[in-house]
């Protein structure tokens, strides 16, 4: 059986998952062709590299954002802030640019998409309003994304779908989840790491805490392993045919990177 597999020594995040699945073997050209189909020209652009960090090289995504405003439009990406990107910019009261659950549903339900693409994005975004819905007592319906966030996170999680679609494995597994640990700046202050909406995503999941003073997985990349992994474990039997490894924007003592492995899963595996 074909298998994907996680290894989130250093945590996940949204850029990080589409920069490993595109160093892994998903085409640039294809995911940006696939992710037109969301109608959103003006509000960003896939930008993709290949970098290293800690002397690995593989591939770094940025999701640049340009949002017209008063006839000017803005780069509202700030790179040494990005692996947080605008994840944790979540509101509760409806304004000019914001968007509810509802607009981006109807964002992706209203796209030349795929149906399972379409399906599996919603999936995403429902874990993380869901989480935010409970930590912040409100129905689901009022949790509001900042229109950068949103856009951010449409791009990251249609992304995630199309990517995952494409590779056509049998199974997706991943390793125990390393969260950071520290202190983060959101929308509502200064908040500890793990953000408690990724504890909520990621209940019932193997998680490790402390191995850097950061956030090494944001509530996106809680919300792609929790709707897409099938089985999390570190002891891991199958033939390596691919690595990936997605390049993420911290510096810290160890690499800030995703590894991705492709490969066949042995007959005795679990």
């Amino acid at each position: 059986m074909k298998i994907l597999y996680y290894d989130c020594f250093c945590g996940i995040s949204g850029d990080m998952n589409l920069g490993a699945l595109i160093d892994l073997g998903v085409e640039p050209d294809y995911l940006k062709t696939e992710l037109a189909k969301l109608d959103l020209p003006e509000e960003y652009q896939l930008e993709i590299n290949k970098e290293t960090k800690n002397g690995i090289s593989g591939s770094r995504v940025n999701v640049a954002l340009g949002i017209e405003q008063s006839g000017t439009v803005k780069s509202l990406d700030d790179a040494a802030a990005s692996e947080q990107k605008h994840e944790h910019h979540v509101h509760h009261s409806h304004e000019h640019c914001h968007r509810n659950l509802k607009d981006i549903e109807d964002i992706i339900r209203s796209s030349k998409l795929d149906e399972k693409i379409k399906n599996k994005s919603m999936e995403m975004f429902y874990l993380v309003a869901k989480a935010e819905a409970k930590v912040h007592q409100k129905d689901i319906h009022e949790i509001y994304f900042h229109e950068v966030g949103a856009t951010d996170s449409i791009i990251d999680f249609v992304g995630a779908a199309i990517a995952l679609e494409k590779l056509q494995v049998g199974k997706i597994m991943a390793s125990t989840v390393q969260l950071g640990g520290g202190f983060v700046h959101c929308a509502h202050g200064i908040i500890p790491v793990p953000a408690p909406a990724t504890v909520e995503i990621l209940k019932g999941i193997p998680v490790a805490t402390g191995i850097a003073a950061a956030e090494t997985t944001t509530p996106t990349g809680a919300a792609i392993l929790a709707a897409n992994v099938d089985t999390f474990c570190d002891k891991i039997h199958f033939s390596i045919e691919k690595t990936g490894y997605g390049i993420g924007y911290r510096d810290l003592d160890i690499p800030n990177v995703l590894r991705v492995f492709l490969g066949e899963l042995l007959p005795d595996s679990i």
